[in-house]
């Protein structure tokens, strides 16, 4: 009896030991400091405006501070060339983490200090150089994240930092909230603030990575030269313009789909308490299930089965709303839609960016990452802006979802043609090549 209970707990403990491993829980701690800033100049900021009693069209424009994420590729190349004057002797790694955490700490004090209904304009410019300033600090967790991490670790590493970065934003926007109720906004973003000391924490006691390649210049101008060098050293391998398309197409069906959800609730009656239980809450349970699925698929099934895998997956999670569509106001049939899209989600977002991050150089990581980031994004973002509710208007819920469900296929069908023509593993970077385990062998 002792015997036959014994193998699964040593399967189930045998999936958690990569998880706490010191460069997975490192990625853990990146994540949280990575993730508060998103929440003050998203949700925290938007509710502080409507206590304050801004005009709602006002409050909406605010969400151009999260811009700066998306634009972050301009200026990712000056975290892999530049030196930070005096903190360089720390390493080019930690030196940008102590930097842009600093510079995060001071523009969230900044935020809280200002007050909207005197200068709405102060306001705005305080969220955008919060967003900039975390856009930043992005650059260098990702960085560092995957550096510190071998092929191996890549997909427990990706999860790990999921995991950090929910905890990071959930977090802070709570502390925030709950704070503002009783001792003000300014106490409230000034205590928040602090949510970005365990990235800085990793990084002096992590020391420098020792998978970086330093290609840093002592000033700016020199560093310049750096700017381009990621993006000659990417195009020159094999495949890479499929690659560069694939990395376009692969989240436009999920994207139109998942940012329309809340609208086919309420076009559908669900009430706040069963959004709040099933999308909020059981979906969030669901995502989280799914990371930590999605690090033992990437261990167990190797990162090109694994991320064709998710593709699938993801697709198929669009179906599952056009069903939700057609069946009308069913709680089960939400819980099932929220927990499937949510389980998917969850293994894509450690599979595919355990993908994306072996496809860096480890000479230009923040640069290639930041680039490749952004445009995992911006062609889902741009037709979901301009296209989404016309789309619903025309066609009706069931039908969007189903056209959803096939602008995912052509991502699906790309990767599994680059699978077979062997495109995949000529695209990995150093990042996936390097130190123990090899993306390409998986």
């Amino acid at each position: 009896m002792t015997n036959g209970n014994s193998a699964p707990r040593r399967t189930f403990l045998g999936s958690l030991r990569p998880y706490l491993e010191k460069a997975p829980l490192a990625a853990l701690a990146l994540g949280i400091s990575s993730g508060f800033p998103y929440a003050m100049i998203g949700a925290t900021l938007s509710t502080r405006l409507a206590q304050e009693g801004i005009d709602t069209r006002a409050v909406t424009a605010f969400a151009l501070a999260i811009l700066a994420y998306n634009l972050k590729f301009l200026w990712a190349w000056i975290v892999d060339g530049v030196r930070v004057p005096i903190l360089h002797r720390l390493g080019q790694r930690v030196s940008w983490l102590i930097a842009a955490g600093v510079l995060v700490m001071v523009a969230t004090v900044n935020l809280g200090l200002v007050d909207p209904q005197a200068s709405l304009a102060r306001t705005a410019y305080a969220a955008v150089f919060l967003g900039v300033a975390g856009a930043t600090l992005d650059i260098v967790v990702d960085a560092y994240r995957i550096e510190i991490l071998t092929p191996r670790q890549l997909g427990t590493g990706s999860g790990m930092s999921q995991y950090g970065w929910r905890i990071g934003s959930v977090a802070a926007g709570g502390l925030a909230l709950f704070l503002a109720a009783r001792i003000g906004w300014e106490a409230a973003y000034a205590a928040c603030a602090a949510f970005a000391l365990p990235a800085m924490l990793t990084g002096l006691l992590v020391g420098e990575p020792a998978r970086h390649r330093d290609v840093s210049h002592k000033g700016l101008i020199d560093g310049a030269r750096a700017a381009w060098g990621p993006l000659q050293e990417f195009f020159r391998r094999r495949g890479a313009f499929l690659v560069l398309l694939f990395i376009l197409l692969h989240k436009i069906g999920d994207t139109l789909a998942s940012l329309t959800f809340r609208l086919l609730f309420e076009d559908l009656g669900f009430t706040n308490d069963e959004i709040a239980i099933y999308d909020v809450g059981f979906g969030f349970g669901a995502y989280l299930a799914g990371i930590f699925v999605g690090g033992i698929l990437y261990a167990r099934m190797g990162m090109k089965r694994s991320v064709l895998l998710s593709l699938i997956l993801m697709a198929v999670s669009n179906f599952s709303f056009a069903a939700l569509a057609a069946a009308g106001h069913t709680t089960t049939g939400m819980a099932a839609a929220i927990g499937f899209e949510n389980f998917a989600s969850g293994i894509g977002g450690v599979v595919v960016v355990a993908y994306f991050s072996a496809l860096c150089d480890l000479r230009f990581t923040a640069a290639q990452y930041a680039l490749i980031s952004a445009a995992a994004s911006v062609v889902g973002r741009i037709l979901t802006g301009t296209t989404a509710g016309t789309l619903i208007e025309m066609f009706g819920y069931v039908n969007f979802y189903l056209l959803t469900t096939l602008a995912a296929c052509p991502g699906v069908i790309l990767f599994w043609l680059m699978m077979r023509a062997g495109l995949v593993d000529s695209s990995i970077g150093t990042a996936g090549t390097e130190d123990e385990g090899d993306a390409r062998q998986a």
